[in-house]
Formats: C-alpha cells, sequence, structure tokens
C-alpha cells in the first residue's frame, strides 16, 4: 500500500501525462466533456447520492456541527445546480489565447500569449460540490489537477470522479488520467501536495483558519505557489441612514446558509444610531434563528462563526463610529472577504466603499453575492483574499494562466496553438 506521499506522487505523475492532452484540446472537446459532465450528474444521481448519504451518515456519527454537514451534504435540488452551472460553463466564451499588446521599435508586435500552467492542485474542505467547481474549472482552463478532499467527504468525491468526471473527459477523447482524486484521508497527503514543485507547480487552498495556512506557508517553503482561502465571514454595516426594511432583507439574505464564508458574520451599526437600528437588526436575526452576540464582547469582534461547531447560528454585533471607522473595523478586524453598507446616504456609501480594503465591496446588498458564478457567471475555484497583486476574490478558470510576452515581426501572421481555433476567437491554447 502506498503511502501518502507516494500516492500524491503517482497521482501528480499520472496528471502530468495526461496534461498534453487537455492543453492540445480544441475548445469544442473542452466543451463537450463539460457538457457530458452535466449529463452525467444527473443520470447517475442515485450512486452519487448513495454514497454521499453514507459520508454524511458517519459525520453525523462522528459529530460534524450543522454548518459542516450542510455544506457536506448533496440532494438532488443541489446536484441539479451543479449541473446547470457546468452547462453555463460550457456556454462560456474562452479567452484568446494571444492578445496584441502594441508595437515595438524596429518594425516588432507585442503579445501576450496565455499557456496553460500543467498540473494543479486543489485541497478543500468536505464539500462534494467542490470537486466539480475545481475539476471543471480546471479543464476549461486546460489544466491538468490533482484534487484531494477532508476524508468526511472523499466517498462523495471518489463518487464524483468515477461516475462523473473520468466518464466525461474519456467521452470527448481527452486523456482521463489528466485528473486524478488524491484517495487518502491521511492529513500527511496535504502536507504532500504542496511540496512537490516540479510536479504540482500551484496549489488552490480552500478551508478555513490554521490548517489552510500552515499549508500555504509550506508550500511557499518549497517554491509551489498557492490560491489560498483560509478564512471568511462577510460584514454588514448599517448606516445611520439606512432604510429598515432594506436593513432587514439584506440581513435575511446574508443567513439563507449558515455553512458558508460569505455569509454575515459581523453585523456593524452606526454608533450614532444604535437605538434606532438595533431592535430592527435583532428581529430579522431571530427570524433567522440566528443569536447575536453584543457588546462586550468575550471573543474577537471577527470571530468566523460558521467554523465554531455548535455556535454557528451566531452574528457579532457591535458598534461603529461612521462609515470610513466602520470599513477599518472589516479591515483590521475580519480576513478582507467581503462587506456591504446599507445606507440612503450616497456620500456615506462612497466613504465606505473607499476605506475598505477587501475583495467585495457591497452597497445594499448582501456580501453572498460574492461567488465566481453569481459575479462572474462561471463556479469558481475559490476566494482568494491576499492582499498581494494576482487574482483576488472569486477566482475562475480566466485566472490559471500563465503570461507569455511574445515578441516578433509585425508582418508575421498569428500562429494558432496547438489546440486549433476555439469559437471565441481565441486558439486552443
Amino acid at each position: 500500500m502506498l503511502s501518502a506521499e507516494d500516492e500524491v506522487i503517482a497521482r501528480g505523475q499520472a496528471a502530468a501525462a495526461g496534461a498534453a492532452s487537455v492543453a492540445a484540446a480544441p475548445g469544442a472537446v473542452i466543451d463537450q466533456a463539460l457538457r457530458a459532465m452535466a449529463g452525467l450528474l444527473t443520470e447517475r444521481a442515485p450512486a452519487l447520492l448513495a454514497a454521499n448519504a453514507a459520508d454524511v451518515a458517519a459525520g453525523e456519527q462522528a459529530g460534524l456541527g450543522t454548518g459542516l454537514l450542510d455544506r457536506l451534504r448533496l440532494d438532488q435540488a443541489r446536484i441539479g445546480e451543479m449541473a446547470r452551472q457546468l452547462a453555463l460553463l460550457a456556454d462560456a466564451p474562452f479567452p484568446p489565447e494571444l492578445t496584441p499588446l502594441g508595437e515595438l521599435a524596429g518594425g516588432l508586435e507585442l503579445a501576450e500569449r496565455r499557456v496553460p500552467v500543467g498540473v494543479i492542485g486543489a485541497n478543500f474542505e468536505a464539500r462534494p460540490n467542490v470537486t466539480i467547481d475545481v475539476a471543471s474549472q480546471l479543464l476549461k482552463s486546460r489544466n491538468a489537477g490533482v484534487l484531494r478532499t477532508g476524508g468526511a467527504a472523499l466517498r462523495s468525491a471518489a463518487a464524483l470522479f468515477d461516475e462523473v468526471i473520468a466518464p466525461a473527459a474519456q467521452g470527448a477523447g481527452l486523456d482521463p488520467g489528466a485528473f486524478q482524486l488524491v484517495r487518502s484521508a491521511d492529513r500527511a497527503a496535504a502536507v504532500a501536495l504542496v511540496t512537490q514543485p516540479g510536479l504540482i507547480p500551484m496549489v488552490i487552498l480552500r478551508g478555513s483558519g490554521d490548517t489552510t495556512r500552515e499549508l500555504a506557508a509550506a508550500a511557499a517553503r518549497h517554491g509551489v505557489k498557492t490560491l489560498a482561502h483560509a478564512d471568511g465571514g462577510g460584514v454588514l454595516y448599517l448606516d445611520r441612514s439606512a432604510d429598515l426594511r432594506l436593513a432587514e432583507q439584506v440581513i435575511t439574505a446574508s443567513l439563507d446558509r449558515l455553512g458558508v464564508c460569505n455569509r454575515l458574520n459581523l453585523l456593524l451599526i452606526c454608533a450614532d444610531a444604535w437605538d434606532d437600528l438595533l431592535p430592527a437588526a435583532l428581529a430579522a436575526l431571530r427570524a433567522r434563528g440566528v443569536a447575536a452576540s453584543l457588546p462586550p464582547h468575550d471573543h474577537p469582534i471577527g470571530r468566523e462563526w460558521a467554523l465554531i461547531d455548535g455556535r454557528e447560528a451566531t452574528v457579532t454585533v457591535a458598534p461603529a463610529g461612521g462609515p470610513a471607522p466602520a470599513a477599518v473595523l472589516a479591515n483590521e478586524h475580519t480576513s478582507g472577504l467581503a462587506a456591504a453598507i446599507v445606507t440612503d446616504d450616497a456620500q456615506a456609501a462612497g466613504a465606505f466603499l473607499a476605506a475598505y480594503r477587501g475583495t467585495g465591496a457591497f452597497w445594499n446588498v448582501s456580501t453572498r453575492l460574492l461567488d465566481g458564478f453569481k459575479l462572474r457567471g462561471v463556479p469558481e475555484t475559490g476566494i482568494n483574499v491576499d492582499h498581494v497583486p494576482g487574482p483576488r476574490g472569486p477566482v475562475t478558470f480566466q485566472d490559471l494562466y500563465l503570461r507569455q510576452y511574445v515578441v516578433r515581426p509585425a508582418s508575421v501572421p498569428a500562429a494558432g496553438g496547438s489546440g486549433g481555433t476555439d469559437e471565441a476567437g481565441g486558439t486552443g491554447q
């Protein structure tokens, strides 16, 4: 039996062997595989639901919290939504392979070419839908992949690979080995995934808390690039001029699911209007069955309640001195995922939006909108909250590439990529 590290290496080698098949595929073939995945999700739903039921039962027996079980569970509606998103991803245009940037001296032309990374790894929490989200994004970006999920969702992920992902790729004429699932629940497999720079140079990390940060640090020590999603938690600020009915609607919309990262986590209320706004806010929380943690707090103001077993149905409520101070509180005490303001005052909204530094800033709408599909019409690989240049917020297939500068004589026609021409006008790479 292979060790966890040896399995990761073997999976990486298999994905690398199949990477050329995906990188060279015409856009029509990529989209054919995506549509086949959508069809197989529906066709193989009984097998998928049976595997997921076993995961959920084991999770309940192990004492997983309500939020974690919500993330873990599949049902017919969620499978249908996964299939619908795959079909829309198949319809999404490919970015052009070659983008002209201008002319250089001496009759030369400068262009930027998009080049696949090759093999991209992904380590994500026990959410079966993420298996499909990530695999489909890698396929659409013409990258191969090695995926690993938490042990709680391993049966579900394996069923999705065996019943949907591999058959769809093979049916479209792609090498099904380009996509691999690590089938070890051993924590050492996650470490191995982020320490193979020659084999898996980039890893998507989806999860929350110290585990993801530790994996990102290990990756950095080994020269592996990561797109990490370690922390979440949406912030909502109610300004003194907030419409009470709209405030209640935004609070309600922000708490439709308690186990997701972009739910309402910290509710800030204008200190000058605290007595006027607090009753409506508390009523909206109670209507969702959510408790308010009011001052004085015995915990960090930015605590992410979705991660606290048994306390998921909690929102921290605190005063803020105004729009800009509220944004600063969000910057300093939360992950920087997303924050929203409810106000009828455009100047107040402008001050809040200008001061907030997170990946999503919203006015009179819920932070639940911070989602690849809701914002950009395609699934996401995760939400990157890094405060450095690079893709931030929802990361989609359009972000998973290497930039190459191409300089050539301006009189030479553009050369196509190895994969032919996509419908969007770009070439196959």
